[in-house]
C-alpha cells in the first residue's frame, strides 16, 4: 500500500489536472502487474515480438507512436528508441516509475504525450468521435502501434454509460470501437494493432462462469497472431476461479 501511495502521489505531480482522476486505475494495474508478472509474461514478450516483427519490414523509421504506452511492459521501447528518430507515447497517465524509467535509459527521442484516445464525449453527444485525428498533423510518421488500448476504450465507455443508464449504450459503444479502428485504417502509415478480444472467467474444471465480447459487438478484425492472456490468474480474483483474455494481433 505504501509502494502504491508514492506511486500515486509522484505521479499526481506531473500529470495534467483533468487526467488526475485516471491515476487511480493506473496505479492498481501497476500492482497487478507486480503481482502477475510470471503469468503476464508470455503475453508482453508476445505483443513485443509482433511490434519488432512489425518494425523489422520498414524501410522509413523517423517517427513512431504508441496509443496506450502504459506500462511499457507489452512495448519493445528500447527497440523503437533505437530504430526511430522520435517516438511519441501517449496515455491517459504515465506513471511517475514509468517517467524514471525514460529518464534512467536516457531514451532523449521519448515524448509523452496525455491524451484521452477513446472519443467518448463526441459519440455521447452524436458526433462523430474521430479520436486519432491529431495523428494526421504528426509529422513525417511511419508506425502507429495500437498497445492493448482498444478494448480498455469500450470497458471505459461502458462504466461511464452504465452509470448514467444511458439509453443509446450499445450504439455508442460500438462508435468508439469503430472510431479506434477506422481512425488506424485511415493513416497512411505501418500500423500494428494489438488488443484482447473477448474473455471468460472460469473455474478449475474449466467450467465457463462468465464471458463478454470486449469490442462491443464490433467484429473483430482478421488477426495475423492470436495467443491468450491470464489477465488474472488463479488467486488473483479468487483461489478457484481466473480471468483468460484473448489477444489478436495484426
Amino acid at each position: 500500500m505504501l509502494t502504491e501511495a508514492i506511486q500515486y502521489a509522484a505521479t499526481s505531480l506531473v500529470t495534467p489536472k483533468q487526467f488526475r482522476p485516471f491515476i487511480r486505475s493506473s496505479v492498481s494495474l501497476w500492482s497487478r502487474a507486480g503481482r502477475c508478472a510470471e503469468d503476464w509474461a508470455a503475453h508482453e514478450e508476445s505483443c513485443k515480438a509482433f511490434i519488432r516483427e512489425t518494425i523489422a519490414g520498414m524501410k522509413q523509421r523517423r517517427t513512431a507512436v504508441v496509443l496506450g504506452s502504459g506500462l511499457l511492459r507489452d512495448v519493445p521501447i528500447e527497440d523503437l528508441s533505437a530504430k526511430f528518430d522520435t517516438v511519441v507515447l501517449v496515455d491517459l497517465v504515465h506513471l511517475a516509475s514509468v517517467r524514471m524509467r525514460l529518464k534512467a535509459g536516457r531514451f532523449k527521442n521519448v515524448r509523452l504525450v496525455s491524451r484521452d484516445l477513446s472519443g467518448f464525449d463526441d459519440a455521447v453527444a452524436a458526433k462523430v468521435p474521430e479520436p486519432l485525428s491529431f495523428l494526421r498533423q504528426v509529422p513525417y510518421l511511419d508506425l502507429v502501434v495500437s498497445a492493448n488500448i482498444l478494448s480498455q476504450i469500450g470497458v471505459g465507455s461502458k462504466r461511464r454509460l452504465d452509470a448514467g443508464r444511458n439509453p443509446a449504450r450499445d450504439d455508442i459503444l460500438q462508435k468508439v470501437v469503430r472510431a479506434h479502428l477506422d481512425g488506424l485504417a485511415a493513416l497512411p502509415c505501418k500500423i500494428a494493432l494489438i488488443t484482447d478480444t473477448a474473455y471468460r472467467v472460469t473455474d478449475r474444471g474449466g467450467q465457463v462462469l462468465e464471458e463478454a465480447d470486449l469490442l462491443c459487438g464490433v467484429p473483430a478484425p482478421t488477426a495475423k497472431r492470436a495467443w491468450t492472456w491470464p489477465v488474472a490468474p488463479y488467486g488473483e480474483l479468487g483461489k478457484d476461479y481466473q480471468a483468460v483474455h484473448d489477444v489478436i494481433a495484426l
